[in-house]
């Protein structure tokens, strides 16, 4: 088990330096294949992170993380499914940390700087959208915004550190692709979007380990 725990960091920056930077880009499956493979190894981490005992935090977690790996494979296919299935995550990520409240004036003042980021960046994205003739996405994307953010700040509420910066990650990597995808492209915007993304969610799976001892019970 322990052996495990130390080589998959390494097979996980593997799979993903070989995805990000080698795979090319045809043939389609083949590229979406090598696309999933780090998240699963990402999963079996985080499994792997989490007590034999397993509390609903932990359960809540692994879930946003296997929905977020389903999110990866519809996203090139069918873009609102997989909006979908990374809402869905981020909401059960939201729920898991939110199980771990500690509570601090700083932790809760948080709320306030991701409030004013999540309302500028949605304000670009929507006058992007409705400038384009995508107003069908405007309320998906809004939603999507609103829960993202929700779920970054339940994060740093938790006042775990793999859990923050993991977080934190993850809305620099959505932002991202969303800019790119709707207001103006962003100059080598597959790597930048690819690796935070990768970094977040393994980052989000090692919180697993000391998310529980080191925050308390709501």
């Amino acid at each position: 088990m322990t052996l495990k725990k130390y080589w998959l960091p390494v097979l996980i920056l593997f799979m993903s330096v070989l995805y990000i930077f080698i795979i090319p880009k045809d043939p389609f499956a083949v590229k979406l294949l090598f696309k999933l493979i780090p998240m699963w190894l990402i999963i079996y981490y985080a499994y792997l992170q989490a007590p034999a005992k397993k509390l609903l935090t932990h359960w809540l977690l692994l879930i946003g993380l296997f929905s977020c790996m389903l999110g990866d494979g519809l996203l090139a296919v069918w873009f609102v499914v997989g909006l979908s299935a990374f809402l869905i995550g981020h909401l059960f990520y939201f729920a898991g940390f939110l199980c771990r409240w500690n509570f601090s004036k700083i932790h809760f003042s948080t709320i306030v700087p991701i409030a004013i980021y999540g309302f500028l960046f949605g304000k670009e994205i929507i006058t992007a959208l409705t400038l384009d003739g995508n107003d069908t996405l405007v309320l998906p994307v809004v939603f999507y915004i609103i829960v993202i953010s929700l779920m970054a700040w339940s994060a740093i509420i938790t006042g775990n550190k793999w859990a923050i910066v993991g977080s934190i990650l993850f809305v620099i990597s959505d932002s991202i692709l969303s800019w790119n995808m709707f207001v103006s492209d962003i100059p080598y915007s597959g790597i930048l979007i690819m690796t935070t993304y990768y970094t977040a969610q393994f980052l989000i799976a090692k919180s697993i380990r000391s998310i529980v001892s080191e925050t308390k019970r709501i």
